[in-house]
């Protein structure tokens, strides 16, 4: 066999790794999503009644303080998978979602045990947080781990395929529900068995994890000694903080264009255009659904030509076309904006595809996971978490026309980022 058939064929273990691990990370991304989905119709059960869309916005309040954990579970969380091994590590971040799934199913109402189902609302939400946040940093090392060399970037893309697929199928099961069941049963009890199913998943997801090996990088460390050293944390800031910092630089060109291209863009059409909203959230679901197929193939360009290339493709086509693309939006309908959504999809494939992966090879074993999830959970809240809302800030204060700009600039930072970086495909993983 040559080498390079050695370096791109996958073994029986690494497609069994590769999948099991993406099916978890699907079913981690459910629990995560279905609240955001069925937040409009439980909302009146866990507040005080009488006025709805104060009920709302507590409920959406609680949804973003999930997001103050994220840090925290990827400090504490990759921590332990450097220490204890990937496969303990997403056992347990699987476990802690799954099990905040299930409280949430059966809290009982704010008229039943008052202020209390609120706070247990919240307790559940802060867990499902911190699990989130442990999740990426070690998904992406045990997939980018468990790969043949010359294929990291693809098995590191099905990471972000996974957290979309979980997203595509809680936005499917809310819509079986709710078009299966009455509005009244719907938010009597029906929301309860979307949280149900989810908590359900999450213990396949858990047999399909617990039924892995190891990985081979994670095992060598440990047969070394290095996993045994000073805690990952403090190796990460001092032995490698020029890493930490680059994964925060990767990660905010990509995070700040995701959140205003799949999140804020169906809102801002249908306000300042016109599009009907049913129009502009099918124009972003078909665009959902192209970029979750594209990122494998793109990967493999990674795998091919190399994370800067491709990387640099996603950045300086934003610098480029962000005007132009904002601009092609105002032709009107469904067909402009559907053709906008794909081009700008098109383009963060290139960041999607490669984040995992490029911030794998970033960190040696004993520190990658809390390498991964620490500044990359930081970088999210602060760049990605704040998007739709300064956009939104923006449109409402008449500055909508310079959401280009914001874009723009982002773009242009992963371009400074991703051109003095060091090219790592082809590097070898310690």
């Amino acid at each position: 066999m040559t080498e390079t058939a050695i370096g791109t064929r996958l073994t029986p273990a690494q497609r069994k790794a590769i999948v099991a691990g993406s099916i978890g990370n699907t079913v981690e991304w459910v629990d995560w999503a279905v609240y955001a989905t069925l937040a409009p119709v439980f909302a009146g059960q866990f507040f005080a009644p009488g006025d709805e869309t104060a009920a709302l916005l507590s409920t959406l309040a609680v949804f973003a303080v999930g997001f103050v954990m994220r840090p925290i579970g990827g400090a504490v969380l990759g921590a332990y998978a450097d220490r204890h091994g990937r496969k303990k590590g997403l056992m347990l971040t699987i476990s802690l979602m799954a099990g905040a799934a299930f409280v949430i199913a059966i809290t009982p109402t704010y008229a039943a045990i008052g202020i209390a189902a609120p706070l247990i609302l919240l307790l559940a939400r802060l867990v499902q947080g911190f699990s989130a946040g442990g999740e990426f940093g070690s998904s992406s090392s045990f997939l980018v781990e468990s790969a043949a060399p010359r294929r990291r970037a693809f098995a590191g893309s099905w990471q972000q395929v996974s957290v979309g697929a979980g997203a595509l199928i809680a936005s499917f099961m809310g819509f079986v529900l709710t078009s299966t069941l009455s509005e009244p049963a719907m938010q009597a009890w029906g929301w309860r068995i979307a949280f149900g199913i989810g908590g359900l998943l999450g213990l396949v997801g858990l047999w399909l994890r617990v039924s892995v090996e190891e990985t081979e990088s994670f095992r060598r460390a440990s047969g070394d000694g290095r996993t045994r050293g000073r805690h990952p944390i403090v190796g990460m800031l001092t032995e490698h903080p020029v890493a930490a910092l680059r994964v925060v630089g990767i990660t905010i060109a990509g995070t700040l264009t995701y959140y205003v291209w799949i999140s804020y863009m169906p809102g801002y059409a249908s306000k300042a255009i016109g599009i009907p909203i049913q129009q502009a959230l099918l124009a972003n679901t078909l665009a959902i659904a192209y970029f979750l197929c594209l990122l494998p193939f793109v990967a493999l360009l990674s795998d091919r030509y190399g994370r800067k290339p491709t990387l640099l493709a996603f950045a300086i086509g934003f610098v480029v076309l962000s005007w132009p693309l904002f601009q092609l939006l105002f032709v009107g309908g469904f067909w402009a904006l559907l053709v906008v959504e794909l081009i700008g999809v098109t383009l963060i494939a290139g960041y999607s595809a490669n984040c995992a992966v490029v911030m794998a090879e970033q960190f040696p074993a004993e520190v990658r996971s809390t390498g991964i999830g620490l500044p990359y959970a930081l970088a999210v809240a602060i760049f990605g978490g704040t998007a739709p809302y300064i956009t939104t800030w923006m449109s409402a204060n008449g500055l909508g026309g310079y959401v280009w700009l914001y874009v723009a600039v982002a773009a242009l930072i992963g371009v400074a980022v991703y051109a003095t970086m060091p090219e790592t495909k082809g590097t070898e993983l310690v």
